[in-house]
């Protein structure tokens, strides 16, 4: 069944929602967050505080913003389950700004797109999600006759990060089984992601005058940071892998004369391939260490874990997914999530929660853009799915 892709009232809601969410600016700081500050950023609180005032208006009871900045709300169902929750993120990623974004609207036959203006993210990772979920709380409100289960909806803080789910308020929540609304294309439907490890290498070098360094030294810090991430095998790399590869990606780095910093992705859907990129990068810096006589420091953390795992344990929920797509009208695509989802560490917390798409492209670039047909669809997959 399609409920807001065929109605005019209610895709014009949801477009309204998401011109309405893209303008606030939200953007993480993972600095900020590597300290322990969640949410990294007070932008946030302004989306938060606007979605608690929404749910609000709409209805919903036990609304309120909590100290680490998620959004929580309830809509009561007929049935005595245990519901599920509904989870998309506040923040936008840090890659490119999302401050002042400037939407270019263009409809024609076919579809409503939005794009940005070159300038900015467009943001609809994951406020195209949000708004999917906003829309059909809406469209259930407003039609207090549709048999469906307790509904329970939470915006969280600096999933970018990867640090605000690690504080979610479990206390909340009821339902035992969630899902995120944080994929991209129609009919994405994604249960299983990386294991995601982050390697933090230090290196302290010697500094010395450049025009007396050779009888005096030097150990250039920026030298050996550079000859580390060549040292990376290149069919590692983000642009050199897709589907189920894994890679390494050289993320961000800074240096001066005394000393550098490297901070390094690993990416695998294999427990054991994670094992060897993090024993690559140990033996690397251990290689550099001896021949430049410096001093390297290597600090790796994991960060989530592949939640395929868990889903797998719940065969049911993929089960009632695919039903509600194709009610939708949306042909099921089974793919690996190339990134992680607070679902994925939701998963490992007790609550499942695979994820489903919300009709965001090219996200984390200038070029993202939002296509409004996928986001109804979004919107009428999840009606679909807590349908009694």
């Amino acid at each position: 069944m399609n409920y807001i892709y065929n109605s005019k009232e209610y895709r014009q809601q949801l477009l309204e929602r998401f011109l309405r969410y893209i303008k606030v600016w939200t953007t993480s700081d993972s600095e900020a967050a590597d300290k322990g500050l969640i949410p990294s950023t007070d932008r946030q609180w302004d989306l938060a505080r606007q979605l608690e005032s929404e749910l609000n208006t709409l209805g919903l009871s036990d609304v309120q913003v909590t100290d680490k900045c998620f959004v929580y709300g309830r809509l009561d169902g007929e049935s005595q389950s245990d519901g599920i929750i509904l989870l998309a993120h506040l923040d936008t990623s840090e890659s490119v700004t999302a401050e002042h974004v400037n939407p270019i609207i263009r409809t024609d036959d076919n579809d409503t797109i939005i794009r940005t203006d070159g300038s900015t993210l467009l943001g609809g990772d994951d406020k195209s999600g949000i708004a999917a979920i906003m829309t059909m709380l809406s469209y259930l409100t407003d039609h207090p006759q549709m048999r469906h289960c307790p509904i329970e909806v939470m915006f969280t803080p600096d999933e970018e990060t990867g640090t605000g789910i690690g504080s979610v308020p479990l206390e909340l929540i009821r339902a035992k089984t969630g899902l995120t609304v944080d994929g991209s294309a129609e009919g994405e439907l994604e249960c299983e992601c990386f294991n995601a490890a982050e390697a933090s290498v230090t290196i302290r070098g010697k500094a010395i005058h450049p025009g007396y360094a050779k009888n005096g030294g030097l150990v250039n810090p920026l030298l050996i940071l550079s000859e580390l991430v060549t040292a990376l095998p290149a069919d590692k790399r983000p642009e050199t892998t897709d589907g189920y590869q894994g890679y390494i990606y050289a993320e961000s780095a800074k240096a001066n004369p005394d000393g550098a910093e490297l901070k390094l992705l690993l990416r695998s859907f294999y427990e054991n391939e994670m094992a060897a990129y993090k024993s690559m990068i140990l033996r690397t810096a251990d290689i550099l260490q001896n021949k430049y006589a410096a001093q390297i420091t290597v600090n790796i953390k994991d960060q989530y874990q592949n939640m395929k795992q868990i889903i797998d344990q719940h065969p049911h929920l993929m089960s009632k997914l695919t039903e509600a797509y194709q009610a939708a009208g949306v042909k099921p695509i089974l793919r690996p999530i190339r990134g992680g989802t607070d679902g994925a560490r939701l998963s490992f917390m007790g609550i499942p929660t695979p994820n489903i798409f919300d009709g965001a492209h090219d996200f984390h670039s200038r070029d993202e853009w939002a296509s409004l047909n996928e986001m109804c669809r979004a919107a009428d997959v999840l009606i679909n799915y807590v349908r009694e």
